[in-house]
């Protein structure tokens, strides 16, 4: 099951919650992407 979450903050990217797992990161209010959120992670 595959269950549309939101948008990612910083490119656009449909973020989903795909068979009970978050494909993407929630932090300080923002709602992020995997590939988003390791970027700012790396920086």
């Amino acid at each position: 099951m595959r269950e549309l979450i939101g948008q990612c903050q910083e490119c656009g990217t449909n973020v989903y919650c795909e068979n009970g797992f978050f494909d993407g990161v929630h932090e300080n209010g923002e709602l992020l992407c995997n590939a988003c959120a390791d970027k700012k992670e790396s920086t």
